[in-house]
């Protein structure tokens, strides 16, 4: 294993070549002179934020709420709110550009390398590669219509209520217009009305209509509520310890934003390293050297990640660092051997050795 400069990584050439997004399967031959290069990965760890915002906006009727309605506490003035409602934790590899690396495997069993974006390696001697466990994230949602967007707002408008130029009066004639949809509601109900409907389905239809315009004659005075969310990641490669770094904002009229812009609420990363990887001991607690020419990978640390906002902690996660880590090998001959060659996993978010086996051939 010898550890690669950029202009020896860029000379060299290789003959099973795809696209960066896609995996590389690269055989020791003697058109390579039996080199394989590959880069170990750092941990990047990804916070992902779901903000929600909510939009208030009072009534048009607003001031008449408790004389016609009983409502005490109508909604008087337009506001704007955000709040964390999640977060979530991931994490992932990216290239470490100081650890590069150069290994021979020369062998008649034409040892292989599978690698994948950014030259990381995922596995040697089978296709198969270790999956990243990630948690799912929350999709965005729009805001849904308010009753006042409704087609059944516009049906509850009557011509009196548009020829009016007295809110007073218009209030009058929804209080009123609503006193009547509860009227028919009970006649429906009671079985009284002068029309009912054929079947329980068409009963069903004119119900919701029915509530659908009460709804928005009572939002008039009320006022309406909406939320909707937003969804952004934001990525850090933790080199040490960070203590509450601010990594984004939330801003109730610009949305989830970048750290530097102070129009909304901080939201704080924190990492704790755990504990550090170590060098393998033998029995009598000897630091093991490193294999001669071997197959470098990494042996991570362990760091504790916390996000916090609006004075409360809002997601904590273990997770495996690389950088907190250190690098140790496995013997090329592992691979070569004619025999009984074996294979390895490799963890493509940290570089470790996740899983070696015999080849089954």
């Amino acid at each position: 294993m010898k550890k690669l400069t950029s202009t020896l990584i860029a000379a060299l050439a290789f003959t099973s070549i795809a696209t960066a997004q896609q995996a590389q399967h690269i055989t020791a031959t003697k058109a390579n002179e039996y080199g394989i290069a590959y880069t170990l990965p750092s941990t990047a760890v990804d916070i992902t934020i779901e903000a929600e915002f909510t939009r208030e906006e009072p009534g048009e009727f607003y001031k008449y709420a408790l004389k016609y309605l009983n409502i005490s506490n109508p909604l008087t003035e337009p506001s704007l709110s955000a709040r964390v409602k999640s977060v979530t934790i991931n994490t992932h590899g990216v290239p470490d550009p100081d650890k590069r690396y150069l290994v021979t495997l020369k062998s008649s069993q034409a040892p292989y390398i599978v690698l994948g974006e950014g030259n990381i390696p995922l596995a040697i001697n089978t296709e198969e590669v270790a999956e990243a466990k990630h948690t799912p994230l929350p999709l965005p949602q729009d805001a849904a219509p308010t009753p006042l967007q409704t087609q059944a707002a516009r049906q509850v408008i009557t011509q009196e209520m548009l020829q009016s130029h007295s809110s007073a009066k218009r209030a009058e004639l929804a209080a009123e217009q609503i006193y009547a949809l509860r009227q028919s509601r009970t006649d429906l109900i009671t079985g009284q009305a002068d029309q009912m409907p054929p079947d329980g389905a068409a009963m069903q239809l004119v119900m919701d209509n029915i509530d659908a315009q009460e709804q928005a004659l009572v939002a008039m005075f009320a006022g309406t509520r909406s939320t909707y969310t937003e969804v952004r990641t934001f990525t850090v490669v933790p080199d040490d310890n960070i203590n509450k770094q601010i990594i984004a904002r939330v801003s109730a009229t610009s949305g989830i934003v970048d750290p530097n812009d102070l129009s909304g609420f901080p939201v704080y990363l924190t990492v704790k390293i755990l504990n550090r990887g170590e060098m393998p001991v033998n029995d009598k607690g000897e630091t093991l050297p490193f294999p001669k020419g071997g197959i470098a990978y990494v042996i991570p640390g362990e760091a504790q990640v916390t996000v916090t906002a609006m004075g409360k902690e809002m997601a904590s996660k273990d997770v495996d660092l690389a950088q907190a880590g250190i690098v140790y090998g496995m013997a090329p001959a592992n691979f070569t051997d004619k025999k009984a060659p074996v294979y390895l996993l490799f963890d493509p978010t940290t570089g470790a050795a996740a899983e070696v086996g015999p080849v089954v051939k």
